[in-house]
């Protein structure tokens, strides 16, 4: 997997991340630097521990599926770009709350990094580097996270639901195309 891929797959996990993080920025009346830290540290730490753990167990039981692994890696981002584009079209109010507490924020956190856990158990059928990919995500999800409270704070909602769209989008595409190239259909 090339760093293309790479950078397309962490963008594409860090959608939710971003769409909470524009509801935590809408919500806070006085945007501080300590509002968007939190929500990259939370954010970005989690969708990088979460890829973590499923190459973890994806690692440990990949001899068992390895004759397989290109259609489970298509069907969990299948599956996961799916749920991310219905959550997108649902338009569902997501509730505001400027609450940045631990516990607050460890929820969330947990909640948008579950479709990284599951990414980390195709990178282990894929041999990612993993060190080099949760990394990557971490950072990008940071940046995505932290910019995302900015962004909610001065702009609302109106980018909310073309992210989680894009995010899918790209999860999809990447999951066709590592079919298509196990498949012999892409060089």
């Amino acid at each position: 997997m090339g760093i293309v891929e790479l950078f397309l797959i962490a963008v594409g996990l860090s959608m939710d991340a971003f769409a909470v993080s524009i509801c935590k920025g809408l919500s806070v009346q006085r945007l501080e630097l300590k509002h968007t830290l939190l929500a990259g540290l939370w954010f970005g730490g989690f969708q990088a521990l979460m890829p973590a753990i499923g190459y973890l167990l994806g690692s440990r039981f990949e001899h068992l599926i390895v004759s397989i692994d290109h259609w489970i890696a298509f069907v969990l981002l299948l599956f996961i770009g799916g749920k991310m584009i219905k959550e997108a079209l649902e338009g569902d109010e997501e509730e505001l709350d400027d609450d940045f507490s631990f516990k607050a924020m460890l929820l969330l956190a947990i909640a948008t990094s579950i479709d990284a856990l599951a990414m980390g158990v195709t990178f282990a059928f894929l041999r990612v580097n993993i060190v080099a990919a949760v990394l990557f995500i971490g950072c990008i999800t940071f940046i995505c996270s932290a910019a995302g409270v900015k962004i909610g704070n001065v702009f609302g909602m109106r980018f909310k639901a073309k992210a989680e769209l894009a995010g899918g989008v790209i999860l999809i595409l990447m999951g066709c195309k590592i079919l298509l190239e196990h498949l012999g259909f892409l060089a």
